[in-house]
């Protein structure tokens, strides 16, 4: 046993702390938004390692500065999210030893271990986006890398599914769910995992060549987004009625904008889908389809932001749970993510939609006006990380707590 201050999270240890190594490595992809759609990468659905060089080297002083800044932010937030997430491995092999693990799985919470491999998830697509930008010559050898990544995604999938049989084989056999404490839309966090695992599949069809691949690709990846679907239409039918009974329960109030990352990485691996029906089997679609496609998804987005913004601020929950002197609750971290997704559906919305549609020039002033809502959004998110770092992460000072050695 060592003896050392302990940080709030360490010492009130949550699987929701596994949001904070996700919320870096969403921050990781708003930064590669940077070079997918302002580096020219002709032939490629994405840009490598020789297109950024080769656009840095022909690159005004700000066009370089803008490599620099996505590089270093994407290196940065990668380093954030691979150390959060040993953090978390460690801490939740202990907590998987104590009482409060136990009662976690006798409780409505226990859907709260889908955290684990919707983080997983995310690491996958962080180490690919390392891979495009940092390794020279990794596109020549893709094609062999795509089925990995179609098995290690699967992997994932099926370990979310185990997770999602455990709890539903316990309510639905033996009862013990609270309808009265499903207050919130907490439920929706397998949902947001299986659509995590299925826009990853969904990459390959996107970009591979190779037939067989892009086939598979858009078989798994359907599977995991139709039970995505088909678990956040349950569950936030569920959920309406308890909280229009009993409010919104607090600490789980930034689960009210779940919905908004939900949205954004199934409208993604819808897009992937059609980019490979388009390539591979020549089901052709229009810019202006796109168009109204990507708005509509921002749209619920919106909606879904504006009414977990209205909740936050009727409970207060900043003084609550965000100030310097309040109370820790490790969903805060939950609040990264919609800020992160929209962000990106933004530059989805601005280059795949206006731009490609013709209805705004790239680059023009329109352009940089619609886009910087994004742009806001990611630095503000990536100051709410820094902020909850330092509440969760820092040992109070005059706290000394023994604590398993590591």
């Amino acid at each position: 046993m060592s003896t050392r201050k302990a940080s709030p999270a360490e010492q009130a240890y949550s699987p929701l702390y596994f949001l904070a190594a996700l919320g870096a490595g969403g921050l990781a992809v708003t930064f590669f938004m940077y070079l997918m759609f302002w580096v020219p990468h002709e032939g490629r659905p994405v840009p490598v390692f020789e297109d950024i060089m080769t656009y840095f080297s022909g690159a005004t002083i700000l066009g370089q500065a803008m490599v620099v800044v996505a590089m270093a932010g994407i290196a940065a937030m990668a380093v954030l999210h691979f150390s959060m997430l040993i953090w978390n491995l460690r801490h939740l092999a202990h907590f998987k030893a104590t009482e409060a693990y136990v009662t976690l799985h006798s409780t409505n919470a226990e859907t709260q271990m889908k955290a684990v491999p919707l983080t997983l998830a995310m690491t996958i697509n962080v180490g690919f986006i390392l891979g495009l930008v940092f390794v020279p010559q990794l596109w020549s050898i893709v094609e062999y890398l795509f089925p990995m990544a179609i098995i290690a995604f699967l992997a994932v999938g099926v370990f979310a599914f185990r997770l999602l049989g455990r709890f539903f084989g316990r309510i639905l056999s033996g009862g013990g769910f609270d309808p009265k404490a499903n207050n919130s839309f907490a439920q929706l966090l397998p949902a947001f995992a299986l659509s995590m695992v299925a826009v990853g599949l969904a990459a390959p069809a996107a970009m591979s060549q190779t037939p067989w691949v892009v086939g598979v690709s858009l078989t798994m990846s359907t599977f995991f987004l139709v039970a995505a679907v088909l678990i956040t239409v349950v569950a936030l039918t569920m959920a309406i009625l308890p909280m229009v009974q009993h409010g919104t329960a607090p600490e789980a109030a930034p689960t009210l904008m779940v919905v908004v990352p939900i949205m954004t990485v199934l409208g993604i691996a819808m897009m992937r889908m059609d980019h490979g029906l388009h390539t591979t089997f020549d089901v052709h679609g229009g810019a202006g389809e796109t168009l109204v496609f990507l708005t509509r998804v921002l749209s619920v987005q919106v909606l879904f932001g504006l009414l977990g913004l209205l909740v936050l601020r009727r409970q207060d929950y900043y003084n609550v749970f965000l100030s310097e002197g309040g109370k820790r609750s490790a969903g805060s971290y939950a609040l990264i993510c919609p800020g992160v997704a929209l962000s990106v559906m933004v530059h989805f919305w601005v280059n795949k939609g206006l731009v490609a549609a013709g209805l705004i020039a790239k680059f023009g002033f329109a352009f940089w006006l619609v886009t910087a809502p994004a742009l806001i959004l990611q630095f503000a998110m990536i100051a709410l990380l820094i902020w909850l770092h330092h509440l969760h992460f820092r040992a109070p000072r005059g706290v000394d707590q023994a604590l398993p050695a590591e």
